[in-house]
């Protein structure tokens, strides 16, 4: 259930790069919700992809935040990777 970002039918039709991704994820690391004008602003760091895109695709996000949290869906089990994260 879990979504990607505008290829979901849940969300759009539409698709979206990985790049168009990690761009949405940090526009809503930036952008928080008492941000004015914050979807125009996440629209335009995400680009090429309208308002209602982009808050659908936020809404289908916290949708599936809560199945995951509530035990609906299992946290996945990613494999772990040597190095250090960086960001």
């Amino acid at each position: 259930m879990a979504s990607n970002f505008f290829s979901s039918s849940r969300a759009s039709d539409s698709y979206c790069t990985p790049y168009q991704n990690k761009l949405f994820e940090k526009a809503l690391a930036i952008y928080d919700k008492d941000t004015p004008d914050r979807w125009q602003k996440v629209v335009a760091a995400v680009g090429e992809k309208s308002a209602e895109e982009v808050r659908r695709h936020y809404e289908v996000l916290v949708e599936d935040l809560m199945y995951i949290e509530s035990g609906k869906i299992p946290i996945p089990n990613y494999k772990s990777t040597t190095g250090s994260y960086r960001r």
